[in-house]
């Protein structure tokens, strides 16, 4: 295996440099999209009438349809090509904001979140793929995590601004939204339907890629391919031990993280006084998602103190939110609650590359896309199992109690990317 090169955007060629801007601006502007309606969906939810068991029936929906359809349209990516799945995405978080505008019936409503698990599933392992090979085949050798970074970063920014102006649109325009027979909150959809008309323009015109057979025979070939492709990639984590341990480390990391990014508003709430509780809340997500930018930025700094071992800083990573989330469950006034949460959301910023790098590492090109997608439906499981448990633990106990539960799963992680570490160094001895 070559030895890496330190990345310097400065001394990256003009294709690479541009090929990094690109991406940036296409992830902002589809993260945007979806930050819109990040701060008010569940309130937009209890406006048309759902009450909290409703809702998490909604969420599960999604859940459900992201996990059966994830890895057959990751193959399906690796098969037709990237672009062409990514933007049946954005037709699907059209479809799917189209239906929510247009009703306040609960199964309306469910289809609404289905196409949101279906644009999810068609998202995963597409255009992080495309990236990846095009910034290699540009800058060959380069380490590509502070690249992936930059992408995570404005990934990040995009969610946060759009949660804010996701909130702001509500007041400002609200009242005129009722006048016409609308609610308040669905200005905030609107306006991620028209950013998200852009997002389907700017990937037509700005992401290249080479062509590849787009008849029906193709598509129908490529979802004729989905079980070789799941053995392949199944088979493939199980003979490198390196993707089987990341793999299961990033579903016990789910397990613990999940529940405390769903349930906080909950538990934050009753901190509050009532008359300004909903505008914190929704700044408080905002800083969440700029905190997570901010911890993008730092990692690859962070990197660069473990020598550019990846497993390394990732184990680094998770041994810190076990403690943060420790003590953010031991939290009892507000002030002291959002500090630790600033600091918990710029950990996870800082996980996330680390844990991308291993694992493009050890995959070729044509099983890119699939893997993506096998390490998107191990986290989403990983997600939903630690949900499930946190709640029913948080319903006998305490939400702390249940997040206290969930560092367990950060030790075990720490564990098992402490062994991923060890195993990495030796393979490059």
């Amino acid at each position: 295996m070559a030895t890496e090169i330190e990345f310097s955007f400065a001394t990256l060629n003009e294709s690479a440099r541009r090929h990094i801007r690109v991406f940036q601006i296409h992830q902002f502007l589809d993260r945007f999209a979806m930050g819109l309606t990040v701060a008010v969906v569940a309130l937009a939810l209890t406006d048309r009438g759902m009450d909290l068991f409703q809702i998490s029936l909604l969420f599960g929906v999604y859940s459900l349809t992201a996990m059966v359809m994830e890895l057959p349209f990751g193959g399906l990516a690796d098969s037709i090509g990237r672009k062409p799945v990514f933007l049946a995405a954005v037709v699907a978080s059209l479809v799917s904001l189209a239906l929510f505008l247009s009703t306040s019936d609960f199964y309306v409503l469910a289809l609404s979140f289905a196409f949101i698990g279906f644009g999810r599933a068609l998202r995963s392992g597409t255009l992080d793929a495309w990236f990846v090979e095009t910034f290699k085949a540009a800058a060959p050798n380069v380490d590509v995590q502070p690249a992936l970074a930059n992408a995570q970063w404005a990934n990040a920014v995009g969610l946060a601004i759009g949660a804010v102006l996701g909130g702001l649109l509500p007041d400002i325009l609200g009242e005129v939204a009722k006048s016409l027979g609308f609610s308040i909150y669905d200005v905030s959809y609107v306006a991620s339907f028209g950013v998200m008309l852009g997002v389907f323009v700017f990937t037509m015109l700005a992401i290249a890629e080479k062509p590849r057979p787009m008849n029906v025979t193709a598509v129908m070939r490529g979802f004729a391919n989905v079980p070789t492709v799941i053995k392949d990639a199944s088979l493939l984590a199980l003979k490198h031990p390196a993707l089987s341990i990341l793999l299961a480390a990033l579903a016990f990391f789910l397990m613990a993280t999940n529940p405390v990014e769903l349930i906080w508003p909950t538990h934050a709430k009753p901190m509050l006084e009532e008359g300004y509780a909903n505008t914190i809340i929704g700044v408080l997500t905002a800083t969440y998602f700029f905190s997570i930018a901010f911890g993008a930025w730092l990692s690859p700094h962070i990197s660069r103190i473990f020598k550019r071992r990846h497993a390394v800083t990732l184990a680094a990573a998770f041994a810190c939110m076990a403690g943060v989330q420790i003590a953010l469950a031991l939290q009892g006034s507000i002030v002291g609650f959002v500090l630790v949460f600033i600091v918990y959301s710029v950990v996870l910023g800082v996980s996330e590359t680390p844990a991308s790098s291993v694992l493009h590492r050890c995959v070729e090109d044509r099983q890119r896309s699939t893997m993506l997608s096998l390490r998107s439906l191990i986290q989403q499981l990983g997600a939903a199992l630690g949900l499930i448990l946190a709640g029913a633990i948080a319903d006998v106990y305490s939400t702390p109690t249940a997040w206290l539960v969930g560092a367990v799963f950060l030790v075990i992680a720490v564990i098992l990317t402490g062994v991923l570490a060890k195993r990495l160094g030796a393979e490059t001895e």
